[in-house]
């Protein structure tokens, strides 16, 4: 069978889905439906605000479907007319086994992590926090435990030693996209092999959990390695905090200073022109990027043109 004649479901919300949905177009994919999340009151005025996949599936005039709740009879029969032979997840919430069981083809979802490794709901973030040298995608078929379906397609990505959570976002969303096409072609022609997680698995498996507040605050008894790549694990969003002359600090990036600080960790000192740098265990952690609150975000160099130190 060629990979054009399917008939394809989408699913996905934010704009890292976009890129695997255009890819998905641009091959000659039947895309039969985009489903996505509601439109959602936003901004100041509180406007109705529609995801990045509904923007792009409207302006290539895809069928899109925003159901509340998955499990709705109405939906689950809009589904069934539809008669998929695939559906694909890219960033989407959970699906319960009644739509993701439904097609002969089943569900593949694209997870942003070389599973079995960082199952969750942050496995750039994890993966970068914990200081890993290289990440990845890879494309499974949906079953009952979250992430745990059989591997389809892997794709290893290098990491650099200050890559931000941001930037391998972007970078992994373009290979996630032809690593998806490319999984959808062979699952057409019955080329593909799934291979049970269990066959990847090591001694230790680190996991991805969602990112909550306390994750995002700073201890500066830390080493700089440790601070650092909490910094960049979890720029630009939601970024990591402390605290400056009373004020919530985030700091979206930093540079490490490997020396024996003169001062107590968490303490900071400033030249007031061209370094911002708070103390840790075995050096400094200078701030380069950051946004003191009630400011906007901006380089070192412009923030301490108006600040003033008072140290």
């Amino acid at each position: 069978m060629n990979h054009t004649s399917l008939r394809i479901i989408f699913m996905g919300t934010p704009e890292f889905a976009v890129a695997s949905l255009d890819a998905l177009v641009n091959a000659g994919c039947n895309i039969v439906a985009v489903v996505t999340a509601p439109d959602k009151p936003a901004g100041r005025g509180m406007k109705l605000t529609q995801s990045a996949v509904k923007t792009y599936a409207v302006e290539k005039g895809l069928n899109v479907l925003q159901p509340e709740k998955l499990k709705n009879p109405a939906f689950i029969e809009e589904l069934q007319a539809l008669k998929a032979d695939l559906q694909v997840v890219v960033a989407f919430r959970m699906l319960p086994e009644v739509v993701w069981n439904m097609p002969p083809l089943g569900t593949i979802n694209v997870h942003g992590s070389l599973l079995p490794q960082y199952r969750g709901a942050a496995p750039i973030n994890w993966a970068i926090i914990n200081g890993e040298k290289e990440t990845g995608v890879t494309t499974f078929k949906l079953k009952h435990e979250i992430d745990t379906g059989d591997i389809l397609l892997q794709e290893k990505i290098a990491i650099g030693e200050d890559e931000t959570a941001g930037e391998i976002h972007d970078r992994m969303k373009e290979v996630g996209a032809q690593l998806l096409v490319t999984t959808v072609k062979g699952l057409a022609e019955g080329s593909l092999q799934e291979v049970p997680q269990v066959s990847f698995a090591t001694a230790e498996l680190k996991h991805a959990p969602k990112i909550f507040t306390e994750t995002c605050t700073i201890n500066w008894n830390s080493s700089c390695n440790h601070i650092h790549n909490l910094i960049r694990g979890l720029s630009p969003f939601p970024g990591a905090l402390s605290r400056l002359q009373e004020k919530v600090l985030k700091i979206y990036k930093s540079k490490k200073e490997i020396t024996n600080p003169s001062i107590a960790p968490g303490e900071w000192t400033t030249d007031s022109k061209t370094y911002l740098k708070f103390a840790c265990t075995d050096g400094y952690v200078h701030v380069t990027e950051l946004q003191l609150e009630g400011k906007k975000r901006m380089l070192v160099e412009d923030f301490l043109r108006g600040f003033r130190s008072g140290a």
